[in-house]
């Protein structure tokens, strides 16, 4: 396993504390109100080639893989919960949910992958940071979902609401990133 995949590096990205999950979900809703964006580094050297940077325990401007593993999951768990509380739950929409999320994940990871190849940009830890990027999409997802349920009764996101609440997370996603 280790062979293709850097366990100590991706544990990296797991180094998160409450407050950090607190503020980095603040973050990811409301990104315009989030000032600097650069991340910080471990070594001051500016000369030095491989830059490490800190934990994101320490840098809220770091990405982590806990939020998005969290929410990816939390996605699966709650758009099967309204299927079950609308009586069209079946144990195989655990699978297929997920599977669809993840070919959506994958196939965004794939055009990324193929602009940093076209671009020549390398770096150790950038398919970490894309993976855990391509996450956060989840936050806003899950916020959708869960204020047009309550509102239409868990019928659907559909209405002025849940398209509301769709273009404002989708905005700010896309801010964020």
């Amino acid at each position: 396993f280790n062979r293709y995949v850097n366990v100590s590096q991706l544990k990296h990205y797991f180094n998160v504390s409450n407050s950090y999950v607190l503020t980095k979900l603040y973050i990811v809703l409301f990104p315009w109100r989030h000032r600097p964006w650069s991340r910080q580094q471990s070594r001051l050297d500016p000369s030095a080639r491989n830059t490490d940077f800190l934990p994101p325990r320490e840098d809220i401007n770091n990405p982590d893989m806990y939020i998005p593993l969290m929410s990816f999951t939390t996605y699966i768990l709650l758009s099967t919960l309204l299927a079950g509380l609308n009586g069209r739950f079946e144990p195989q929409l655990l699978g297929i949910t997920f599977s669809n999320a993840s070919v959506i994940i994958l196939l965004e990871l794939l055009v990324l992958w193929g602009g940093k190849y076209f671009l020549n940009i390398e770096s150790s830890s950038q398919i970490y940071d894309l993976v855990a990027y391509s996450g956060y999409k989840f936050v806003g997802v899950i916020v959708t979902i869960a204020v047009s349920a309550l509102w239409n009764k868990g019928v659907g996101t559909g209405g002025w609401v849940g398209w509301g609440v769709f273009g404002y997370a989708f905005l700010s996603n896309a801010f964020f990133l």
